[in-house]
């Protein structure tokens, strides 16, 4: 007898799987995000505009396969990659992750101060302690179905971005050649900024968190233990590419105004070089109007207060799936003590980087780079995961999509050798 073919997917349907896709897609547009693609249009001009088209399919094809393996597996990468690396191995990387999720946050949080400097007569040290200690306490206090909405809500600030890069009336011909034509990098600089532009967008933060939300979002459904986890159904899996593709679309346009407002504005104007936040949304404010430089500033803070929890979230994950922590958004403090403590110290410590007087842009686009330079190893983790037939319970990834991440960390490790020595 042959199977009747599943009903398209209804607009109700599809609206309701927007999730862990959205708020990760939304939360790759983080404030070490958007300083690197101000970097790229500031010194480069429209020169890497084209990596807005490219590094779409390429996000999306990571992110659909992290999010199979949470949902088929119905645990999170790390308990996965236990299964098939040693231990050390993974305990080297699990730390590195923590260390660069916490210059990330430490970053974060001072490109949040200095944009709410612009807005106040408020020091930004004071600005960061209030951030640090109010975005911890929020991720401690509130439950996971409270975060996911806060999160899915707080995407909509991005489009300050989309508004900024369209009010300035570029010459759109102009801009689709850019963006559809690549230009290779020509010189050592460009090639790191390539990097940190991929570090940036395909982040291994974003690996763990999107595996780790799919586990979240079964344990919401009343699915507390893995062997009722473990399964997804091809509707299931139907609807959650479709959260994962409109995620990753929303990011990369909101990478592709950011370059393309900071081309046209800063770069054109010879300002190719900025330090902070603040320097940039200045340097706007004369070249493209006052509503340019706020909604910049707007878009910091609130990709700011989108990130963070992301960052420290997905190290808690990690870590606490490497040492058996019991983890997760749904416990109170009292019930998983390890796992939030990873998000207390790691807030804390991106607290204390401040007082370090760290260029808040500069440190932003290096931890984008140390990411490129991270993201190709555990994409070869994620890649023997996905297609074992034993740990996703039966249902491996597809051939085009292994075909797709392989592809993705091959051109990740060629740019980052780019970066060396060409």
């Amino acid at each position: 007898m042959v199977a009747e073919p599943e009903a398209p997917l209804r607009p109700r349907e599809l609206a309701g799987a927007l999730g862990p896709g959205v708020v990760a897609g939304a939360a790759d547009d983080d404030p070490s995000g958007i300083a690197t693609y101000s970097i790229a249009g500031a010194q480069f001009g429209l020169g890497l505009l084209w990596t807005a088209c490219l590094t779409w399919p390429l996000m999306a094809a990571v992110q659909n396969m992290c999010a199979r393996v949470g949902m088929v597996t119905g645990r999170g990468l790390i308990g996965n990659l236990r299964e098939r690396f040693p231990r050390p191995l993974l305990i080297a990387f699990v730390g590195m992750l923590f260390v660069a999720n916490t210059i990330n946050v430490g970053a974060d949080l001072a490109a949040m101060a200095d944009a709410a400097e612009t807005f106040s007569s408020i020091n930004s040290h004071l600005w960061v302690i209030a951030f640090g200690a109010g975005i911890a306490w929020a991720t401690v206090h509130f439950r996971y179905h409270q975060i996911a909405s806060v999160l899915k809500w707080l995407a909509v600030v991005l489009f300050a971005y989309v508004v900024a890069g369209i009010q300035l009336r570029p010459d759109w011909h102009r801009v689709a050649l850019a963006a559809l034509v690549p230009a290779m990098p020509k010189s050592r600089e460009a090639w790191a900024t390539l990097v940190a532009i991929l570090g940036t967008t395909i982040s291994p933060y974003l690996f763990f968190w999107q595996a780790s939300q799919e586990v979240e979002e079964e344990r919401s459904a009343g699915k507390q233990t893995v062997e009722e986890r473990q399964g997804a159904t091809p509707r299931d899996i139907l609807k959650r590419k479709f959260d994962v593709g409109v995620g990753t679309f929303f990011s990369n346009l909101v990478m592709f105004f950011v370059i393309l407002t900071c081309a046209l504005t800063l770069n054109a104007h010879g300002a190719t070089h900025i330090g902070t936040t603040r320097q940039a949304a200045d340097a706007l404010r004369p070249i493209a109007g006052n509503m340019a430089a706020v909604l910049y500033s707007v878009g910091i803070l609130g990709v700011g207060l989108l990130a963070i929890p992301t960052l420290t979230g997905s190290a808690a994950y990690a870590l606490a799936e490497m040492f058996g922590w019991k983890e997760g958004l749904d416990h109170h403090l009292r019930d998983a003590p390890a796992f939030y403590g990873v998000v207390i110290v790691s807030t804390a410590a991106g607290v204390g980087m401040d007082f370090l007087n760290l260029q808040p842009v500069r440190t932003l686009y290096w931890s984008a780079v140390l990411n490129g330079l991270l993201a190709p190893f555990l994409l070869v983790g994620v890649l023997v995961v996905a297609r074992d037939r034993r740990l996703m319970v039966g249902q491996p990834s597809s051939s085009l999509s292994w075909w797709a991440v392989l592809v993705t960390t091959v051109l990740m490790a060629v740019a980052g050798v780019g970066m060396f020595v060409l």
